[in-house]
């Protein structure tokens, strides 16, 4: 029952609050779509009148090739404005009406993400990155916790030299999806880390004496075995990481993780908890081609977003059962 009255709450919110806007949506996307379509053959006409430049020069040609640079420039900056409206108003319209429609007292801020200092004090990923990005903040409190959640992706430039002395640069990626912390209402002590189990998965033993000096802090093993084969567990305070990963903890993170489907990150500091979902695409974004937005669309980004209430009910943190020092 709870399944379709959720299907049909969503039908509601599609056909009630999206799709009265999505035919404004569809002209603002044209505007961008038409800057495309006139891009792509003035970008081969410029090459095409390079070419024939470098074989037979003249002047008429030179004219020509700065004429075409001359209009590539005015579609590229027409067709970013164009795509910078697109997109500010499919945020407004579909992205910011499926936050309210979850609960109307969060606050979405579109160009909005995780700080970096939150991003360092989950101690998650502990690569040096070179590029922080990220989008779709939504903040708020659910009952007595208060959380912050947003898309982030974080990048390292990997530059190598080839046989020759050429130089090569390539992004790689650090982490990209979901980051997500809130409040435990427990001042720890330690640090506690629960990550995916890579290393016992694709090596066996092997893998489980990698963990023992690979990790961040010390190994930490549960007595959880369907939970032992997802995660891997360190912690600066073995007793403590006990004391708050409880069977009850433990079954609440593996459902997050089926729930999401995903590589789930989870670190315990401070007071707060943190949480990424590693989900290799971009989330919320609008599409230049294809459907502009539909009922499955609709459905999973409310599905993306309910992970603020998803951690929060799983991880029982409304309960109180701690009292901070």
């Amino acid at each position: 029952m709870d399944k379709e009255q959720n299907h049909t709450d969503l039908e509601h919110l599609f056909e009630q609050r999206i799709q009265p806007n999505i035919s404004e949506l569809v002209g603002l996307r044209d505007k961008v779509r038409t800057m495309w379509y006139i891009g792509v053959p003035l970008v081969l006409l410029i090459v095409f009148s390079i070419w024939g430049l470098a074989e037979s020069g003249g002047a008429v040609l030179i004219i020509l090739v700065i004429a075409l640079i001359i209009g590539l420039v005015v579609v590229i900056s027409k067709g970013s404005s164009a795509w910078k409206k697109y997109r500010a108003e499919f945020k407004l319209k579909v992205v910011a009406e499926i936050v309210k429609a979850i609960n109307p007292a969060w606050s979405y801020a579109p160009d909005g993400l995780i700080s970096e200092q939150v991003y360092h004090q989950s101690n998650l990923f502990r690569t040096r990155y070179d590029r922080y990005q990220g989008d779709d903040l939504v903040k708020g409190v659910l009952e007595k916790t208060d959380f912050e959640c947003s898309e982030l992706h974080t990048q390292y430039k990997e530059v190598t030299t080839d046989s020759k002395g050429r130089r090569r640069e390539r992004w790689v990626t650090i982490f990209r999806g979901l980051f997500f912390h809130a409040d435990f209402n427990k001042d720890f002590i330690g640090r506690t880390y629960v990550s995916p189990d890579v290393a016992e998965r694709l090596f066996g033993r092997l893998g489980r004496k990698l963990q023992k000096v690979s990790g961040p802090a010390p190994l930490v093993v549960l007595e959880n075995v369907e939970f032992e084969k997802a995660f891997v567990v360190h912690a600066t305070d073995p007793i403590e990481a006990r004391y708050i990963l409880t069977p009850v903890i433990m079954e609440a993170l593996l459902n997050i993780r089926r729930t999401y489907n995903c590589e789930v990150h989870f670190s315990f500091i401070g007071s707060r908890v943190y949480c990424a979902l590693s989900m290799n695409k971009n989330l919320f974004e609008p599409r230049m081609f294809g459907p502009l937005v539909n009922l499955h669309d609709v459905s999973n980004m409310h599905h993306l977003f309910k992970v603020n209430e998803t951690i929060i009910h799983e991880l029982n943190l409304n309960t109180r059962i701690w009292t901070k020092n």
